[in-house]
């Protein structure tokens, strides 16, 4: 007989959630060590940052009984990483800082980087030993990766949704298979 309430996934099994993670705690020593302390944006860059790991946690949770809120809180999550981003390409913009370009040296290996660690202490010890500019471009890369898992992970809610249904299609299966229908 099909469940009708579905387990909830490990979210801290997913790759999304791990990046999210590390970007937040990245975002968080970034802020705290190199922004002056009561600027708005020190609040907005760490609710950002909060905001994409965090929604990833609640649409796991509510994914037992709505693949829309899931879906709405992982695509939140998305939404919170890009105005991130943006945090963080304004912050090298404005001092005057180089954004790593397409096929440097630098982004390829961060890149790498973020393709093999998904630990923030890893990048922590990094971060402990680079100039601002530096840990700005570390996050906006490891932004961009976590990006592109979330898109791959809506696409897959939305698969799965489309071929087993929400909660009130399970609720109508699971009671005409109790009546014998």
């Amino acid at each position: 007989m099909e469940k009708l309430i579905r387990p909830t996934g490990n979210y801290r099994k997913l790759l999304s959630y791990q990046k999210t993670e590390v970007i937040y705690e990245i975002t968080f020593y970034f802020c705290s060590t190199y922004l002056q302390k009561g600027d708005r944006t020190v609040d907005q860059m760490v609710q950002a940052a909060r905001s994409g790991k965090q929604n990833i946690i609640e649409g796991s949770a509510a994914s037992a009984t709505s693949a829309k809120t899931e879906i709405k809180l992982v695509n939140v999550a998305k939404a919170s990483l890009q105005e991130l981003l943006e945090d963080y390409i304004d912050y090298l913009r404005t001092r005057g800082h180089r954004q790593w370009e397409e096929g440097s040296v630098e982004l390829e290996t961060m890149r790498q980087l973020g393709r093999d660690h998904s630990d923030a202490e890893y990048f922590m010890n990094l971060c402990s030993s680079r100039p601002p500019e530096t840990i700005a471009n570390m996050a906006i890369v490891l932004i961009k990766q976590a990006d592109y898992l979330l898109f791959k992970q809506l696409e897959r809610l939305e698969k799965d949704f489309v071929d087993q249904g929400g909660f009130s299609e399970r609720m109508m299966r699971v009671r005409k298979e109790k009546r014998g229908f």
